[in-house]
């Protein structure tokens, strides 16, 4: 398939060069320069704009948030010129997006698939992420190819696609929540003398296995922040989306408040760059 992807941060980046090594042909547009040279390096070829990558089979973005998609995709003529089949749009976004992309793509006869991803940039550049998937059955087949590359698992979630992003914005919520929880505990660990590994260690043999307490309880206990494979900022920007959801259904979650505050402390303390572990520092600092 020829295949157009916009956006190349450390997402996208491996995630198109995994549609590369499954043999499908990859324009690619970033607002950067330097990552789409070095796809251009690997084969792929360079859209000027986002209206070129519309011009291919199927179109892949990866874009950071809400903004993003809305000022550079979500435009009648943009999309009155597309060629493209399908738009398979992968970032984390609101629903309320969601819905309003679907609703302008139908306008225009190009189909709208939301497909955010379970998976830090290690897991895109292995192509092992897992892929929520949410629309029409006939442009969830048309993409499959694309997902199997991308992908180790694709979860359908029904014909509207905002359903992805509900999916996505509670996984994140509760991911975060329990990064929060042993960031917390490991601070009061190391209150009473006890070392962080052997708490890391205690818990991920016992009563919680697993990628996420191994995983970022390790950066954790070794106070490893940088490079970050999820930035801590993000972290805020998917919170957020948890409160307004809730909000926009009438739902309480009172500990998405407490996460929001510990997170905007986090980044008033330089750290919007950070790993999501960075979360740590901030219950470490705190007195009671």
């Amino acid at each position: 398939m020829h295949v157009g992807f916009v956006g190349l941060g450390a997402m996208g980046r491996g995630m198109a060069r995994q549609l590369l090594s499954a043999g499908h042909t990859l324009t690619v547009w970033n607002r950067s320069p330097e990552p789409v040279e070095a796809l251009v390096a690997d084969g792929a070829g360079r859209a000027d704009s986002p209206a070129d990558a519309f011009a291919c089979d199927a179109v892949v973005s990866m874009l950071a948030d809400d903004r993003a998609v809305a000022d550079l995709l979500l435009h009648d003529e943009l999309l009155a010129a597309a060629t493209a089949a399908v738009h398979v749009n992968m970032a984390t976004v609101s629903p309320d997006l969601a819905r309003r992309a679907a609703e302008l793509h139908a306008r225009h006869g190009v189909g709208y698939l939301a497909a955010p991803v379970l998976g830090r940039s290690d897991v895109a550049a292995a192509g092992r992420l897992n892929i929520l998937a949410a629309g029409s059955t006939s442009d969830l087949d048309l993409a499959a190819p694309l997902f199997e590359a991308m992908g180790q698992r694709t979860w359908h979630l029904g014909d509207r696609p905002e359903a992805a992003n509900v999916a996505k914005i509670c996984t994140n919520f509760m991911l975060t929540s329990a990064i929060e929880a042993f960031s917390e505990a490991t601070a009061l660990a190391e209150a009473n003398g006890i070392p962080a590994t052997d708490l890391l260690d205690v818990v991920t043999n016992t009563v919680f296995p697993g990628p996420v307490y191994s995983g970022y309880g390790a950066l954790i206990a070794e106070r490893r922040y940088e490079p970050a494979g999820f930035r801590l900022a993000l972290g805020l920007k998917d919170v957020t989306l948890a409160l307004d959801t809730a909000t926009a259904s009438d739902v309480a979650l009172p500990f998405a408040e407490v996460l929001r505050e510990s997170l905007r402390h986090a980044i008033a303390d330089g750290r919007a760059d950070h790993d999501l572990a960075a979360l740590a520092e901030t219950a470490r600092a705190r007195k009671a």
